[in-house]
């Protein structure tokens, strides 16, 4: 169900044109957060941050501990924070609330503390507690974790970052202490090819890329112009309009996620899967598990328990663009979609 605050009105979701790549790449990765993030390469001013902020409106209120910063899942006691493991181990009951999904911004300046948090070792010797200041992957837990030209950030950093969206912890040691907290979140980087490039290994460990640019149709152009305008000029009123499609794309998100435990996917796909990352020689086999994660939630939001050829198709692209190999000087890829649908067309 979407909820608007009057004090931070996003842009509706469904009023932004074009992008679809990036806004499926956004909704399949809210349906299931295992897929491992969206990497947008392309120029500023295409609607990124908009999508970002908008996918997340859409999303119904989630169970949290109340008072707990790190927005643990009350439900989930596997995943919680220190602080309310000894709650429950001291017998006490977690009071549980309700919260939005947050969307947090992570600046390319951010040093590693700004990122992982840091402990208080002062507070620690002198008086044996743990004093955690939080970093971004606290606030991002259970969340959207935003970074703007992740290409220009330390490769360190971005070591954590893809490390915690991995693990789903971050674990902070100082002097001999250590602190541990849920890091569950969806990464969503953009970047600009021509400012510079992620390491390979690094590229690898997001789940989908898309490529996307500004819309050269002028009537498009100027349907963006004019609905960005109405937005600007009376927010509520623009909000009625679309609430309708609003909602009825956030119960078909909700939908999906509770469908996609039962979706299966069939050798003979599977074995499709494999042909395409062999033909596109793509170095390891992360890209297929992604590839299978993906067609499972493209078919979840479709409403089939099946995974079928065209949801492959739908997802493919987005899964193996970034794990392309680059020719030298080479600052955008090209993907042979002709070569991919010869694979999954081709009969036994």
């Amino acid at each position: 169900m979407t909820h608007y605050s009057k004090k931070n009105i996003t842009y509706p979701f469904t009023a932004i044109i074009g992008q679809e790549a990036m806004k499926l790449g956004l909704i399949l990765n809210v349906i299931d957060p295992k897929i491992g993030g969206v990497l947008v390469f392309g120029e500023k001013g295409t609607g990124k941050s908009t999508a970002v902020r908008a996918i997340a409106n859409l999303l119904p209120e989630i169970d949290v501990v109340k008072e707990c910063p790190f927005h643990c899942n009350p439900r989930d006691q596997g995943s919680l924070c220190e602080n309310c493991r000894t709650k429950i181990n001291d017998g006490e009951t977690l009071l549980i609330g309700k919260d939005k999904m947050r969307v947090v911004d992570l600046p390319v300046s951010a040093t590693e503390d700004r990122v992982v948090g840091s402990l208080d070792i002062e507070e620690a010797i002198q008086h044996g507690k743990k004093k955690f200041d939080l970093g971004v992957l606290a606030q991002a837990n259970r969340g959207i974790l935003y970074v703007d030209e992740i290409n220009l950030l330390d490769d360190h950093i971005v070591d954590l970052l893809l490390d915690s969206a991995a693990m789903g912890v971050n674990t902070v040691e100082r002097e001999g202490i250590s602190f541990s907290h849920p890091a569950q979140f969806i990464l969503v980087g953009t970047m600009n090819p021509e400012e510079g490039e992620l390491r390979p290994q690094l590229l690898d460990r997001f789940g989908f890329s898309v490529d996307i640019k500004g819309i050269k149709d002028p009537e498009k152009r100027i349907a963006i112009v004019k609905r960005r305008g109405a937005f600007e000029a009376d927010p509520h009123g623009f909000l009625h309009e679309y609430h309708d499609a609003e909602m009825e794309l956030s119960d078909r998100i909700v939908t999906a996620r509770n469908m996609l435990p039962r979706v299966t996917i069939d050798d003979e796909l599977l074995l499709i899967n494999a042909k395409i990352a062999i033909a596109l020689e793509v170095d390891g086999h992360r890209g297929d598990l992604t590839l299978m994660k993906g067609a499972r939630a493209m078919a979840a939001f479709e409403g089939h328990e099946q995974v079928e050829k065209e949801d492959i198709r739908k997802v493919v692209e987005m899964v193996f663009l970034h794990r392309l190999k680059s020719l030298p000087f080479e600052t955008t890829k090209k993907f042979n979609m002709d070569k991919v649908n010869a694979i999954i067309d081709e009969t036994e």
